[in-house]
């Protein structure tokens, strides 16, 4: 055990447990930070002594200083994980004013607001942060607001990377393609073949799932990757390296 804290946002969701159970093999306490008090209450039953619940709104400043305070009551935090998230309008045309604010500030200013209030301990421990942004952010796959957000998340793990490595904090990003997860349940129920669907556009045939995820929290914020800071590391089974379906359309070959 490393006698470190690490704090997990959006740890109510299928990857944020996910992450968080990978990273109680390596640290005493597991800080699972969530708007939902008694989704993320429940979850930690049975594991109290690693798991803490925190109820926080990430996206309120006054409720990260909070949250740094509840961990500082644990220990001192060597690693943050900035899972928390989520995508509304689907297209430019379903996007409003006030939901393109709404996942500015949940998606990209929410993890600047967590980073500052956990500065300091990060700074001592030369800590690790870790942001989840999405291949939405890197290519476009819908839910514009979303996506713009992620994208500038992508852009604040660089500048978080190259302003404080100077205090040996590393920072990086994991960009996911699809994960199967509850979030996906509305639209499994509307259309049965939705991850059969999307199967076609992936090299490896799979979508992500949460543990895929979580690997590779634990990789970028542990010690193999001492050297590695400022990347976006796609965990997203080939996306974005192309589609077999369009390279065979494209070259005529069966080889594809």
């Amino acid at each position: 055990m490393s006698g470190t804290v690490a704090v997990v946002t959006g740890a109510a969701g299928d990857i944020g447990l996910a992450i968080a159970q990978r990273l109680s093999q390596t640290h005493d306490k597991i800080i699972l930070a969530d708007i939902n008090t008694e989704a993320v209450t429940k979850l930690c039953e049975g594991h109290r002594d690693q798991f803490v619940p925190v109820t926080c709104d990430v996206t309120r400043e006054a409720d990260c200083a909070t949250l740094a305070a509840e961990a500082a009551g644990h220990g001192t935090v060597s690693v943050l994980v900035n899972n928390a998230g989520a995508a509304r309008a689907v297209s430019l045309g379903d996007t409003t004013a006030e939901i393109f604010r709404q996942d500015t500030a949940l998606n990209l200013e929410a993890a600047f607001l967590t980073f500052q209030a956990l500065e300091a301990d990060l700074k001592s421990t030369r800590g690790s942060v870790v942001n989840i942004a999405s291949v939405n952010g890197l290519a476009v796959f819908g839910h514009p607001a979303y996506s713009a957000a992620k994208a500038g998340l992508i852009h604040l793990t660089k500048l978080i990377a190259v302003e404080y490595g100077k205090y040996g904090i590393r920072c990086n990003a994991i960009a996911p393609g699809t994960v199967k997860t509850q979030a996906w349940e509305a639209r499994a129920a509307a259309n049965p073949n939705v991850f059969e669907d999307a199967k076609r556009w992936y090299p490896l045939q799979r979508v992500v799932d949460p543990k895929d995820v979580a690997n590779a929290v634990a990789f970028l914020s542990g010690a193999e990757a001492s050297a590695i800071t400022g990347v976006c590391l796609p965990v997203d089974c080939g996306l974005l390296a192309g589609q077999a379906e369009l390279a065979r359309t494209f070259s005529q070959s069966d080889n594809y």
